[in-house]
């Protein structure tokens, strides 16, 4: 970590972490537990607040060790609601290493399982905001690693409890500020309760002054006070809706897996059989859009790997690779992977230039040029990965012709106007097929022919306009590239043309496939966008999709899935909002004026 990130921290004679940063202790080794129970979770009203609630979310502002944290999943399992679901949301401007925060949080038994968990799901302390899955106690951690005010700026959460926990104002003014105050005040839900351990006048009157009834209690220890704040108001629980998904590649899989996640059961209309598109290739590669000079893009993408990656890994038998060699493709290429690599938005070493020895040496075969080693790309089955994915959503086959408001929500409707469905919220994840049931997008065909050769190897998966994929029984290598057509038909003549592709940039590897033919061919249709971007979002009130995500699909689905079906229910997304803003329909609807600015349907 670099030091303009570093918590500088340092142990005090009796064991407590303390900031060299911000001359501060975190806790108390003594009672820093104790504490952290007294004023965040009674000062919060936990457990009682939460009672009988499907969702609930936290905020917290000064995620430190963990301690609170811990405290709080610990509670949430022993008195949570049944099958209810809780959101934590937390900043850290200055992370800890994980073997920093285990050693502080080893402090504490009663918290050992929780922390534990923590620890397992330590992200890399690049800025921006991480999901960590905390299944074992129902809950996800949503944590951004940078400064308070533009993580709450790009968090999409309501927070129902707040724990105020930065350095006391004195030496921490910053989180403190008033434009933090305004922040925590638009992002909290009615009724929501927050508990601070400070009682310094400047958060005071900065909560009073937004609405949020103050008051002082008792304090903890040494501590002669500490503040609990109410903001007026209720937060009513809705009925759960009713979820429709239409497609079963890997878009479609991945949102019926975050509208389980949230604790709902989709319904996923698919007029075939789950990965009968694009999604249905012997293997595919999980690798980002590379983009060395628009950061928005390229964080977009950092985000979506480092998430794409948990998920996969957690499907057994789902990576067939780990690692991805990029080889450069024009002079230009050697310089923009070094300004990739040198990019803060990938964890330490995932991004490693090579030379065109080190390629040569990696790949046991001669090249020519350098290359950008992606660590944390890889290969993946999707035929193993979806139906674990759909296995807890209620299933349908049926062509799907269109899709209209009705009385009651939506309708989707076969071609001779038969309603297949009704549902509250409807996501289109039909690839290509999207184009028909949303005309008015912007979206372009690109056809593709693959082909996969038995009994020979890579020792890694491979990039460069074409591409090598280890099947875990052969090789996948392609592909061609063919705009606007809608109807590709496996022939020789593309046959011969990926295997001309393989034969420009790895003569040796050609060879072995040549000499392993015949090979099975099998096309597919994807979906682009005029700025390669995916669409991500809300078309209509209810109506959503996903899709145009050409080659990129299985990289940024599983994030964009979760963004979705977050925005459907109102739940805290795990995409920042200016990372959302970019893939949202409404820049294309805005400009056509079927989408006002503000996102609102026309009409």
């Amino acid at each position: 970590m670099t030091d303009d990130r570093s918590p500088r921290l340092l142990w005090t004679e009796d064991g407590a972490p303390q900031s060299g940063r911000f001359g501060d202790v975190y806790f108390s080794r003594e009672d820093g537990l104790a504490e952290t129970r007294a004023v965040f979770l009674t000062g919060c009203g936990l457990p009682e607040t939460w009672g009988g609630r499907r969702q609930f979310t936290v905020a917290e502002l000064g995620f430190g060790t963990g301690l609170n944290i811990a405290a709080l999943l610990d509670l949430w399992r022993r008195e949570g609601p049944a099958a209810g679901r809780l959101h934590i949301f937390s900043v850290e401007g200055f992370p800890l290493s994980r073997d920093e925060a285990a050693r502080a949080l080893s402090n504490w038994r009663d918290t050992a399982d929780a922390a534990e968990a923590l620890l397992a799901a330590w992200p890399a302390p690049t800025p921006g905001l991480h999901r960590l899955d905390l299944p074992g106690f129902n809950a996800t951690l949503d944590l951004a690693i940078g400064e308070v005010e533009d993580a709450l700026t790009q968090w999409s959460g309501k927070a129902d409890a707040w724990f105020l926990d930065g350095f006391a104002p004195s030496t921490n003014p910053g989180m403190w500020s008033d434009a933090v105050m305004d922040l925590i005040a638009a992002r909290s839900a009615p009724g929501a309760r927050v508990a601070t351990f400070t009682v310094a006048g400047v958060v005071r009157r900065g909560l009073s002054q937004r609405g949020f009834t103050v008051e002082k209690r008792p304090g903890h220890g040494r501590k002669r006070e500490r503040l609990e704040a109410v903001l007026p108001g209720g937060a009513p629980e809705v009925a759960p809706p009713r979820v429709a998904i239409i497609g079963a590649g890997i878009a479609g899989a991945a949102l019926s897996r975050a509208f389980v996640d949230l604790g709902l059961r989709p319904k996923v209309i698919e007029a075939d059989r789950p990965g009968a598109g694009a999604s249905g290739f012997a293997a595919s590669l999980v690798t980002p859009r590379l983009d060395a000079g628009d950061r928005v893009i390229a964080a977009l993408h950092a985000a979506a790997l480092e998430r794409a990656g948990t998920l996969y890994a957690a499907v057994p038998g789902a990576v067939l690779a780990r690692g991805v060699l990029q080889l450069e493709q024009a002079p230009r290429d050697a310089g923009r992977h070094a300004k990739v690599a040198a990019q803060d938005l990938w964890p330490e070493g995932a991004m490693t230039v090579l030379d065109a020895a080190a390629c040569t040496d990696r790949l046991s075969e001669p090249v020519d040029t350098g290359g950008l080693w992606m660590r944390d790309a890889m290969a993946i089955r999707a035929a193993t990965v979806l139906p674990v994915w759909l296995a807890e959503a209620d299933r349908l086959t049926a062509a799907v012709a269109r899709v209209e408001r009705g009385e009651d929500g939506w309708r989707i409707l076969s071609a001779d106007g038969q309603t297949l469905l009704e549902a509250d919220i409807v996501v289109l994840a039909a690839g290509w097929g999207n184009a028909a049931l949303a005309p008015d997008l912007p979206l372009s065909p690109v056809a593709g022919q693959a082909e996969v050769v038995a009994g020979i190897d890579s020792p890694t998966a491979i990039a460069w306009g074409g591409y090598a994929i280890p099947t875990g029984e052969g090789l996948l290598f392609g592909a061609t590239h063919d705009r606007g057509v809608t109807t590709p038909d496996a022939n020789p003549g593309d046959s011969a043309r990926n295997l001309a592709t393989v034969a420009t940039r790895l003569p040796s590897l050609a060879a072995r496939i040549e000499a392993a033919l015949p090979s099975t061919a099998r096309t597919a249709v994807r979906a682009t966008t005029p700025d390669r971007l995916p669409l991500a979002g809300a078309l209509e009130a209810g109506l959503f999709i996903l899709g145009g995500m050409g080659s990129r699909g299985f990289c940024v689905a599983p994030l964009l899935a979760e963004h979705i079906a977050a925005s459907a229910v109102g739940a805290p997304s795990p995409l920042a909002r200016d990372l959302a803003a970019r893939v949202a329909p409404s820049r294309f609807l805005t400009a056509r004026g079927l989408v006002q600015p503000d996102g609102s349907a026309d009409g």
